[in-house]
């Protein structure tokens, strides 16, 4: 418990720092999430590496087929884009001449190609409420007397996957039927379907938080422990988060079922009364400022895209692709497509078919994509 305090302290100060004392305008939020690292458990050698805020998604007109877009900004997800920035930043480490350079780095070089992470660095996640989907649906805190009528719904859909809805809030189970999101039809306004906070968290303790691309570099990274503000229900959160996929059988090497330490917080902050802001906050440790989002259109506010858009993210991958070792055979050229470097990770690819099986065999519905069109860009 002390631990998990720590944990929320660091982030609630952190961020305070960022948004002077909490005066500027984008010190409000619903979500606060943050990733704290640790060297083994000593909070004395912690580091807040990440902030965020958010609680929307982008509006399907705004989709955008060249990666310049973030899709979805609810704190955590945005937190996880945020740490993806961060290891890029570790892996560049290795491209300086400087022995000094690649000392800093969280990332050691392996024998037999890639990197992986240092003995003992810990991650951990803090989000400021339960995560949106089916974690939150079942805490306790939210079924209230006026829901006995809906109780059986509720057990019904239990650990079933959830999709958030395009500019609006909360949750609805995926209706097994339409799986594929076409381009043309979130265009002419078919709603736009992103899986639920809770769902993506699932994914992230089987497939780890690095991504497809960074997998052609690096082991797969997990969280050590989730860290959560209010509405909190350990039993129910752990259910959601492990036990849904227990019979997803063998994983390849250096991958694992993640086992999640989960806490709640013992004075956690009060809930901001009023309308959930319309942008997203975030910041990455090394970075002077908060970068804030428009959730709507998925960019920043002066109109360019964002230090976590897929853009970004591709461009450097491809500058490291020629440089650093990889733990992936090369097959010939570089891809320039963005969908296509995400498939040199093979393992990566075939556990998340896996994983995607595994909820459907258990029953809890069909993991919903977006159109294929949007992965579709060239590196410019």
């Amino acid at each position: 418990q002390d631990f998990a305090d720590s944990v929320y302290q660091m982030v609630a100060q952190k961020f305070q720092e960022l948004t002077d004392n909490f005066t500027s305008m984008h010190a409000r939020h619903k979500t606060l999430a943050g990733i704290v690292m640790t060297k083994g458990l000593d909070i004395r050698q912690a580091q807040v590496i990440v902030l965020s805020s958010g609680t929307k998604c982008i509006n399907g007109e705004y989709i955008n087929d060249q990666g310049l877009a973030v899709n979805d900004c609810h704190a955590e997800i945005v937190a996880r884009r945020a740490f993806v920035h961060f290891l890029y930043s570790q892996l560049e480490l290795h491209l300086s001449k400087r022995r000094e350079d690649w000392e800093r780095s969280i990332f050691v070089r392996l024998k037999e190609g890639g990197y992986r992470l240092r003995e003992n660095i810990l991650f951990h996640l803090y989000v400021s409420t339960s995560p949106c989907g089916d974690a939150r649906l079942n805490s306790p805190y939210e079924i209230t007397t006026d829901l006995n009528s809906s109780k059986h719904i509720v057990r019904k859909y239990r650990g079933h996957l959830r999709t958030k809805i395009e500019s609006g809030e909360g949750t609805i189970p995926v209706r097994c039927h339409n799986a594929e999101q076409t381009w043309d039809g979130v265009l002419l306004g078919e709603q736009l379907i992103t899986m639920s906070c809770t769902d993506k968290i699932a994914r992230w303790n089987i497939l780890g938080l690095q991504g497809a691309l960074l997998s052609s570099f690096i082991e797969p990274l997990y969280l050590h422990s989730i860290v959560v503000g209010s509405l909190y229900h350990t039993g129910h959160l752990s259910r959601v988060m492990s036990h849904r996929i227990e019979d997803i059988g063998q994983l390849p090497a250096s991958y694992r079922r993640n086992q999640l330490l989960l806490s709640g917080v013992s004075h956690a902050g009060a809930r901001q009364p009023g309308k959930s802001p319309g942008f997203s906050v975030n910041w990455v440790t090394g970075s002077a400022e908060l970068e804030v989002i428009n959730a709507t259109t998925g960019k920043r506010s002066c109109g360019g895209p964002s230090r976590l858009c897929k853009h970004m993210f591709f461009t450097r991958w491809a500058k490291l692709h020629g440089k650093l070792s990889t733990r992936v055979p090369s097959h010939g050229e570089m891809p320039s497509v963005y969908s296509e470097a995400k498939l040199v990770a093979q393992t990566y690819q075939s556990v998340k078919q896996q994983l995607f099986k595994a909820f459907q065999k258990a029953g809890l519905g069909t993991w919903v994509k977006k159109p294929p069109e949007q992965d579709q860009f060239l590196l410019t």
